[in-house]
């Protein structure tokens, strides 16, 4: 799958996984006949977009348009450059045959890398839904160290709300850069926070909505 050449700024995509591919594990197996696909399960409103977004938006209508199947979005994502391997990723939600936590495989991979744009696309919608909770704690703390935005992080706010493991983790890390000399991402305040929260109690207000 080619598409239009990448325009984003930032480090290098990566070309490769960094730990084990989903080659070996055969990707995630595909549930029902692509046929059965007729429409993204999301739309992509212009507003989400950038320039440099346009790319892999591209890639993405393609993924959807071609019906691919399970097995052939794991070959992509396998075979795939950084930008066909982010398209995967952000194609994910957006197709009906990833309802259920098949391609988890496919995100983890991605969150072992260190190419900050394919870890973004990573901790999308998807992994808001089907991320295991160790997974997804580990994936917060990936964007954290790598300075990966939580505007990236789908769903932050309802997965960390409560989640005192996840506060834990957090405080163990601020601890450590604290320790090292090194500044404490801004944004594990915020997480940090949430944490505390009651389940099912409001939301504060930041100081710029209020």
């Amino acid at each position: 799958m080619t598409g239009p050449a990448d325009q984003t700024a930032g480090p290098a995509p990566a070309d490769g996984p960094s730990g084990t591919a989903p080659r070996g594990r055969g990707g995630p197996s595909g549930r029902g006949h692509p046929g059965e696909q007729t429409a993204p399960t999301e739309t992509i409103g212009a507003d989400e977009l950038a320039p440099h977004d346009l790319p892999d938006a591209a890639r993405v209508l393609i993924l959807h348009a071609a019906r691919a199947d399970a097995p052939t979005v794991a070959r992509l994502y396998a075979h795939g450059t950084g930008a066909e391997r982010r398209a995967v990723l952000r194609a994910l939600p957006r197709l009906g045959l990833f309802a259920g936590p098949d391609a988890v495989p496919l995100v983890e991979d991605a969150l072992r890398t260190n190419d900050t744009r394919l870890v973004a696309a990573a901790v999308g919608p998807y992994a808001a839904r089907h991320l295991p909770p160790h997974s997804w704690r580990q994936a917060v703390l990936k964007c954290l160290f790598t300075g990966v935005p939580l505007t990236a992080v789908a769903d932050w706010e309802r997965r960390a709300r409560g989640d005192g493991e996840l506060g834990r983790m957090l405080g163990d890390y601020a601890h450590e850069r604290t320790a090292a000399g090194r500044p404490v991402p801004g944004d594990l305040d915020r997480v940090l926070a949430m944490t505390r929260a009651l389940p099912g109690a409001p939301r504060a207000l930041t100081r710029e909505e209020s």
